[in-house]
């Protein structure tokens, strides 16, 4: 059974800083696409950043040069290092995959992507 598992969120004042991470399970996603959303209350849930299987790496643009993706493949992994955390930065963050393999392409909708996490609360105090 394939799982994402996120953890590191939390509360946090504005200004500040938090690591998400997404672990998986059940397979590996060394040649998928992996990518991050968020969803805030009474919203739907937007597109954060994604990351494809050979390193190409887009951003939604209010998160650009304060959010950064990275992945490790040995371990299976994703990460969001998030800085400079703003009020509107507020939200459940998603790890998502795509179960489609060798995409060079950067996704971007929700529905490219195929297993999601649990989900991981932040929320960015003023």
């Amino acid at each position: 059974q394939v799982q994402l598992v996120e953890s590191g969120g939390g509360l946090v004042q504005a200004g500040g800083s938090l690591r998400l991470s997404c672990a998986a399970s059940g397979r590996t996603f060394n040649t998928n696409n992996m990518g991050w959303f968020r969803q805030a209350p009474g919203k739907e849930r937007e597109f954060v950043a994604a990351i494809s299987w050979v390193g190409s790496i887009d951003y939604t643009d209010s998160v650009k040069d304060r959010f950064t993706i990275s992945r490790d493949n040995a371990k299976n992994t994703v990460w969001l290092q998030m800085n400079s955390l703003k009020p509107e930065d507020t939200a459940v963050y998603y790890c998502a995959a795509d179960r489609r393999a060798y995409s060079g392409t950067v996704r971007y909708r929700t529905n490219d992507y195929d297993y999601w996490g649990q989900g991981t609360q932040v929320t960015v105090s003023s």
